[in-house]
C-alpha cells in the first residue's frame, strides 16, 4: 500500500483523497519544524522547545521521511535500561515476601510468565516503523476513533501508576542511605525531577539515556550477588505442591505478567523514528532480547536476596522497616561495604529514571490521544503535569509498599490482557495483517471501525477479570476454586470472544 502525503499547511492536516481535514483555530505553523501550533502561550512554549532541541513532536504521524533510525542496539537497549532498574527486583521479592513460595518455584513462574507478557510488547513496537504513529493513535484502528479515548485515559493512569510506583522503591533506598537522613517525600521529588530532565527533551535524549544507564545499574547489581554469595544466606526454601501452592503461582505470576506486559500499550511511541524497511524480524527479537534479559535477571536476583529473610532475622527486620531499601542495605551496607555500599544505594536508585522515562514520555502523547484539543497543548507541558501527579501519589504509597505494588501490578495486568485480546482479535481476524491497513484512515472516524464493539469487548473482559481477580478486598468465584488470581487469564478470553461476537454484528449492521 502506497503512502499519501499529508499537508502540514497552515491549519489542517488533510488527505485530500479522503477529503479528511483536521482543522485548528489560530494556529501558526513553526518554520524549523513544520509543526503546527497556536500563535498564543502554547506556540511560544514549543518554539522555545525548539530553540533547546527539545522534540517539539507529539501526536502528530511520523513521515517515512522522518524514519532515519538504522539502530536495532537503540531499539533493544531502550527497554534494556528502562527493565535493569530496582523496580525489577522488587517485584522478584513478592514470590517469597506475599505468596510463601521458595526459590526455584519463584524462578520457574518469573521465566513463564515474563516471556507470555514481553511477546505483545515486542509484537506492537512493529506497528512503529510501517506506520509512523503513536500506540495510542494506532490502536483507533482496533477501538475506533472515539472509542480508543476511554483507553487512552485509562492508559494515562497505567503511566501514572507506574511512575508513582518506581519512584516508591528508589525512594526506599535513598531514605535507607545515611541513616534515614533523606526523607522519603524528598527522595521522592529528587527521582521525579531527574526523570522529568531527561522527559523533557524528547524521544531522542530519552534513547540515548537508555543506550548507557543500564551499565553502573548492571555492575551493582553484580556486586549484590557477589555480597550474598558471601554473606551466606542465600537459601533455596522450599518448593511446596499442591492447591495452595498452584494458587500462589498463578497470584504472582499475575503481577510478573502485569509489570513485563506494561509496556504494551506504548510500545509503538519508541520505535516511530525506526525506518520503515527495517526487517520485522530484527524488531521483534531486539524487543525481546532487550525485555528479556533484565526482567528476568532482576527478579531471580530479587527472589534470591528475599529468600536471606528467611533465615536471617536481622534481615528480615530490615525488609520490614524499610522495604527493598532495608534489604539492600543489609547486603550492602550493614557489616559488609559501608560507605561504598551506600553509594551502590544510590545508584540503584537513580536507575529508577531509565524506568520512569518511558512512563512521563508516554502519559503525554496518551492525554494528547484523547481529544484534538488536548493534542494542542505541548507535549512537554503534560510531561510536567503527568509527573506532578505520580509524585502526589508516590508519596504516600510510599508507606503501603507491598499491598500497592501487588494491588497495582494485578489490575494493570488486567486492564492490558483486555486491551491486548481485543487489538489481537482485531488485527489477527478483522483486518488481516499489516497489509490491510489504510494508513491514512486514522484520522477519520467514518473510516474507523464504530467502537461500540470495543466497549462491549471490554465489558466482557471486566466480566472475565471479576470472575478470576484473586485480591485482598475481592475474591472471583472463580479464584476462590483455585486460591489463586486467574484475572488477566479471563480477562484476555473474554474480551477475545466478547469482541469478536460484537465486533462480527457490528461490521454488519455499519459496514465498517
Amino acid at each position: 500500500m502506497e503512502d499519501k502525503k499529508f499537508d502540514l499547511s497552515e491549519g489542517s492536516i488533510s488527505d485530500p483523497e479522503k477529503n479528511i481535514s483536521l482543522s485548528y483555530t489560530n494556529d501558526c505553523t513553526d518554520t524549523d519544524t513544520g509543526i503546527v501550533t497556536s500563535d498564543g502561550i502554547f506556540g511560544t512554549i514549543q518554539r522555545f522547545a525548539n530553540k533547546f532541541n527539545m522534540e517539539t513532536k507529539g501526536v502528530e504521524r511520523v513521515l517515512p521521511e522522518e524514519q532515519t533510525e538504522t539502530s536495532l542496539i537503540n531499539i533493544g537497549t531502550m527497554w534494556f535500561a528502562a527493565n535493569m532498574v530496582v523496580a525489577t527486583f522488587s517485584l522478584g521479592t513478592l514470590g517469597i515476601a506475599i505468596f510463601g513460595m521458595g526459590f526455584w518455584d519463584s524462578v520457574l513462574t518469573i521465566i513463564f510468565f515474563n516471556f507470555l507478557g514481553m511477546l505483545p510488547v515486542a509484537f506492537f513496537s512493529l506497528f512503529g516503523p510501517r506506520f509512523g504513529l503513536r500506540q495510542m493513535i494506532l490502536s483507533r484502528y482496533w477501538f475506533g476513533y472515539h472509542g480508543i479515548k476511554i483507553f487512552a485515559f485509562l492508559n494515562c493512569i497505567a503511566c501514572i501508576g507506574w511512575a508513582a510506583l518506581n519512584c516508591v522503591v528508589a525512594s526506599g533506598l535513598l531514605h535507607s542511605v545515611n541513616n534515614g537522613s533523606l526523607p522519603p517525600w524528598g527522595a521522592s521529588i529528587v527521582i521525579t525531577f531527574a526523570t522529568l530532565m531527561v522527559t523533557m527533551f524528547g524521544y531522542k535524549v530519552v534513547h540515548v539515556y537508555e543506550k548507557y544507564s543500564w551499565i553502573p545499574t548492571f555492575v551493582i547489581l553484580l556486586i549484590v550477588i557477589a555480597r550474598l554469595k558471601m554473606s551466606g544466606n542465600f537459601t533455596f526454601g522450599h518448593m511446596n505442591s499442591g492447591r495452595i501452592e498452584a494458587g500462589s503461582v498463578l497470584s504472582f505470576g499475575a503481577s510478573v505478567f502485569g509489570y513485563s506486559t506494561g509496556w504494551s500499550t506504548f510500545a509503538a511511541d519508541y520505535v516511530v523514528y525506526q525506518r520503515r524497511d527495517t526487517p520485522k524480524i530484527k524488531i521483534f527479537s531486539a524487543i525481546v532480547l532487550g525485555l528479556g534479559f533484565p526482567l528476568i535477571f532482576c527478579m531471580i536476583l530479587g527472589a534470591a536476596c528475599m529468600s536471606t529473610t528467611l533465615i536471617q532475622p536481622s534481615y528480615a527486620d530490615q525488609y520490614n522497616e524499610d522495604g527493598v531499601g532495608g534489604l539492600l542495605y543489609s547486603i550492602l551496607v550493614q557489616d559488609s561495604l559501608h560507605g561504598f555500599g551506600q553509594f551502590c544505594l544510590v545508584i540503584l536508585a537513580l536507575s529508577t529514571v531509565a524506568n520512569n522515562c518511558p512512563n512521563f514520555y508516554s502519559v503525554a502523547l496518551s492525554v494528547q490521544s484523547i481529544d484534538d484539543r488536548l493534542a494542542k497543548i505541548p507535549r512537554i507541558l503534560w510531561t510536567i503535569v503527568g509527573a506532578g501527579v505520580s509524585l502526589a501519589i508516590a508519596i504516600p504509597a510510599y508507606y503501603k509498599f507491598e499491598t500497592f505494588m501487588d494491588n497495582f501490578m494485578n489490575i494493570i495486568g488486567y486492564w492490558l490482557a483486555i486491551y491486548e485480546g481485543i487489538a489481537f482479535c482485531e488485527h489477527f481476524i478483522f483486518i488481516g495483517g499489516f497489509s490491510n491497513y489504510d494508513l491514512n484512515a486514522y484520522t477519520s472516524a467514518s473510516a474507523l471501525p464504530v467502537g461500540l464493539a470495543a466497549f462491549a469487548g471490554f465489558g466482557c473482559g471486566v466480566a472475565g477479570a471479576v470472575l478470576g481477580m484473586y485480591q485482598t478486598w475481592y475474591t472471583g468465584p472463580i479464584a476462590a476454586t483455585f486460591s489463586g488470581d486467574l484475572g488477566f487469564e479471563l480477562a484476555f478470553g473474554f474480551a477475545f470472544v466478547g469482541y469478536f461476537v460484537s465486533r462480527s454484528a457490528e461490521k454488519k449492521i455499519f459496514g465498517r
